[in-house]
């Protein structure tokens, strides 16, 4: 059990305190924001503190830190964070949800937030501050390394590297044994049948609508003509 402080005051703090409260064992002590964005000096009747002073308030040696912040910039602003709260000499938690399916000799690294209903076959390494969100299949001895965020029901089959700062969107899909090279960004739906280059974006066709109203539609059965 460690007395955390969450960084941020927005939805992701608000989620992360929850999953911490009710599925684990630490205890939440504090929230801590840049000075700039301190509005509020309670947070779920908790103090919340400046950044520049979190140390001095909560000593690195007595707490530790949590950092659920979005992947803004690929990932980058929430690197630059965990960077600073390690330079302050704080550990990161990390949080694996009851509720996703790991196995014997699973392990993370530091500031990881990995929520329900993931599946992480054996023999996957994560590295540090990666957030799944829910719903993902993260195939057999696939290596994901730091800074990645995977949202919900993507796929990601067997045997792949996510190389540092990849994105992947809802419903992705990435072929076994494939390497996704650094700051890939994997928009929603689309499909990756081989290795990526640094910094390449693939964005799946979004569906047109038909021409046609649905309230004109007698049947929605596929063995319909209209």
């Amino acid at each position: 059990m460690a007395k955390t402080i969450i960084f941020g005051l927005g939805q992701w703090a608000s989620l992360a305190h929850l999953y911490l409260k009710h599925d684990s064992p630490h205890e939440v002590v504090a929230f801590t924001v840049d000075r700039d964005y301190l509005t509020e000096c309670k947070f779920f009747g908790l103090p919340v503190v400046p950044f520049d002073e979190v140390e001095t308030l909560y000593p690195p040696d007595e707490f530790k830190m949590f950092l659920p912040i979005s992947f803004k910039r690929m990932n980058h602003l929430r690197a630059d964070k965990y960077n600073q709260a390690k330079e302050k000499g704080y550990q990161l938690i990390s949080y694996v949800s009851s509720k996703a399916t790991t196995w014997p000799g699973f392990v993370c690294g530091d500031n990881c937030f990995i929520l329900e209903d993931n599946t992480i076959q054996p023999f996957v390494e994560i590295g540090n501050d990666v957030i799944f969100w829910s719903g993902n299949h993260i195939g057999h001895h696939s290596v994901i390394k730091d800074h990645v965020f995977i949202s919900s029901h993507v796929v990601i089959c067997g045997c792949c590297t996510i190389e540092p700062y990849c994105f992947f969107g809802v419903n992705s899909t990435v072929r076994d044994e494939t390497v996704i090279a650094r700051e890939t960004l994997v928009g929603a739906g689309a499909l990756i049948m081989k290795d990526t280059k640094e910094y390449e974006v693939y964005i799946e066709k979004t569906t047109q609508p038909a021409e046609l109203r649905s309230d004109k539609i007698r049947s929605i059965s596929h063995k319909s003509g209209g």
